[in-house]
C-alpha cells in the first residue's frame, strides 16, 4: 500500500475540496510576557522581519506580526498595503503582548509541554542545522535539546524568552 493509499485509508481524511482552493495556512499566535525579549529573539537570533504592529491600549494589548522576509523593499509602505500583503504569506508569527506581564516577576506563560500538556512547538528549517546551532550556542541561547541529545541527532529546539520551544531542522534531499 503506497504512502497516498494509507493517508486516504485514515479515518476523517478526504481529498481537498475544490472550495478549499487558495485557502492558506497563515500565521500561529504566542502570548508573549516580554514584547522587548521576544522581538529581539524572533528578529535578530532567528532572522524574522517585524512586518506589522497593532496596538489596542484600550484593551491592553498589542500584536506583532512577523515573516521571513528576503527583501524589505517589496513590503508595501502602507500600513492597510502590509496588512493585505501578510495576509497572503504562509508561515508568519503573530505575537500577542498583553500590557503589563512583562512588570510581574510571578507572571508566566504555560509552554504547553509540561502537565497539562497542550501546545507543543514552532518549527524553523534551516540550510545548516549544524552552524544553526553552534550560532545559537554563541548567542547563549537556552536548548531544550541539543544535535547531540537523545537518539533523533538531526534535529535541535531552542527555547525562546517564555519558554517556548522552537524546533530546528535541516531539509535533507529526496531520495
Amino acid at each position: 500500500m503506497s504512502l497516498q493509499q494509507k493517508l486516504d485509508a485514515l479515518p476523517g481524511v478526504h481529498p481537498r475540496p475544490a472550495e478549499t482552493a487558495g485557502f492558506v495556512f497563515n500565521h500561529t499566535m504566542l502570548r508573549v510576557k516580554d514584547i522587548t525579549r521576544s522581538l529581539d529573539f524572533y528578529t535578530r537570533v532567528l532572522g524574522y522581519t517585524l512586518v506589522d504592529m497593532r496596538e489596542f491600549p484600550d484593551a491592553g494589548f498589542s500584536l506583532y506580526f512577523l515573516a521571513y522576509v528576503d527583501d524589505t523593499s517589496a513590503l508595501p509602505g502602507d500600513p492597510e498595503g502590509r496588512r493585505e500583503w501578510l495576509a497572503r504569506q504562509q508561515g508568519v508569527l503573530e505575537l500577542t503582548h498583553n500590557h503589563g506581564t512583562e512588570d510581574d516577576p510571578d507572571f508566566a506563560y504555560h509552554d504547553g509541554n509540561s502537565d497539562p500538556r497542550g501546545f507543543g512547538h514552532i518549527c524553523v528549517s534551516v540550510p545548516d542545522v549544524v552552524a544553526a546551532c553552534e550560532r545559537f550556542e554563541q548567542l547563549g541561547v537556552p536548548f531544550q535539546k541539543r544535535l547531540t541529545d537523545g537518539r533523533m541527532k538531526s534535529l535541535a529546539f531552542i527555547k525562546d524568552p517564555d519558554g517556548y520551544w522552537v524546533e530546528v531542522i535541516q531539509p535533507t534531499p529526496l531520495p
